[in-house]
């Protein structure tokens, strides 16, 4: 019996996402002067105004106002039309110091909160990753690409956009074909939907999404409302940390308790979560398994891991328990360790705030690099 699994994305200009940009933004401007900061920044957005809060310790200074301006400019938020703009919109900053309880711990190399943190990793894509999710990721990047870089066409876009991919599977968890396909983009005021549907059918869908796997029975919603002009954080609220299924894996592996952007990598939120899947991805290319799930847990102050666990759904080439105690052996998970390893204390992180933090390629995703692979093999032989 075949199965559906379905997935969604949102772009740069999605309301939430913009505030995942604006937090990252801040936290890479204060790791350009001082890597050794310690950053939990929060962002709101609505009609006209930016409100930036969070627990900053640093030895920086930076132009906030600056920061938040040309990161909303970048991302397209460029006109008074849009009743949000980066020249004209309101900026309340209410940062302050991080807590001296939380600093005792950290100070001394242990993780910044208690937590657990997922990784992931599977053979369904080039990336290993879900292909749900790369699709959904693609789409709305291929929007975002046309809007910035191609004024030959599709010159009615506009910021904000979401897209979702349902993908049949076989019973044994393999791709099919794509079952629908939905994409709602924000748009000027004067183009019909007929011309919207066309044009993003051919210039966004069938540029993205492989040929074999569309058929005639392959459903396709573009704009379902009919309408969407009103859009960003004009149209709806936006907050740091809303879309962290959107951020992982689509909803096809779990997710721990915290998001990502805004955070320093002290925080275990997001180093663990860059290490796991670094780790599950390695066992993925090393022929460990087909799919692989890796769950680490911390204790705030405490350097090591309290547990790790490890699920290859049947599909292990060794005992999840040998893997696990594998990784025991060959990886640091300390914070330190993971730090180091992974080479976070760059100003990398604004990279990350769209279209996924893994499953990508750049200088800062190092935790999607394979250098594992070859001490992980050594354990199938």
């Amino acid at each position: 019996m075949s199965f559906f699994f379905t997935s969604e994305s949102v772009s740069e200009g999605h309301p939430d996402k913009l505030c995942d940009a604006i937090s990252d933004a801040v936290l890479d401007a204060i790791y350009e002067q001082d890597p050794e900061s310690r950053v939990a920044c929060e962002t709101y957005a609505t009609t006209g105004l930016v409100v930036v809060g969070g627990e900053i310790s640093t030895n920086a200074y930076i132009d906030l106002n600056k920061v938040v301006r040309e990161t909303i400019n970048e991302i397209g938020y460029t006109k008074s039309e849009y009743k949000f703009a980066g020249e004209s919109v309101g900026i309340v900053n209410v940062m302050h110091e991080q807590s001296r309880d939380i600093a005792m711990g950290v100070d001394k190399g242990g993780a910044g909160d208690q937590g657990i943190m997922f990784g992931f990793a599977c053979d369904q894509t080039e990336e290993l990753m879900p292909l749900p999710i790369m699709l959904a990721h693609k789409l709305v990047q291929k929007l975002t690409d046309i809007r910035k870089n191609d004024k030959t066409k599709m010159r009615w876009l506009r910021p904000d956009s979401k897209s979702q991919v349902t993908i049949e599977y076989s019973d044994d968890k393999k791709p099919l074909r794509v079952e629908a396909v939905v994409i709602s983009t924000q748009h000027d005021g004067d183009v019909d939907n007929e011309t919207i549907r066309a044009e993003i059918i051919e210039h966004v869908i069938k540029a993205v999404i492989p040929a074999n796997l569309l058929d005639e029975n392959t459903k396709i919603h573009i704009n379902p409302t009919g309408k969407f002009e009103i859009g960003g954080p004009h149209g709806d609220t936006g907050l740091t940390g809303r879309k962290i299924i959107v951020d992982t894996y689509g909803g096809w592996a779990p997710h721990g308790g915290g998001a990502f952007s805004g955070k320093d990598p002290s925080k275990v939120d997001r180093s663990a979560t860059y290490a796991a899947r670094h780790i599950a991805k390695n066992v993925v290319a090393a022929g460990l398994a087909k799919e692989c799930l890796v769950q680490v847990a911390y204790a705030i102050g405490v350097a090591e891991p309290v547990s790790i666990f490890v699920n290859t759904y049947g599909t292990g080439k060794i005992s999840d328990e040998k893997i696990a105690g594998m990784i025991q052996k060959e990886v640091d998970l300390t914070p330190a360790g993971i730090i180091e390893r992974l080479q976070l204390r760059r100003p990398v992180y604004k990279a990350t705030a769209a279209y996924g933090h893994f499953g990508r390629n750049g200088n800062g995703f190092t935790w999607e690099k394979l250098d594992l692979v070859d001490t992980f093999k050594k354990y199938a032989e």
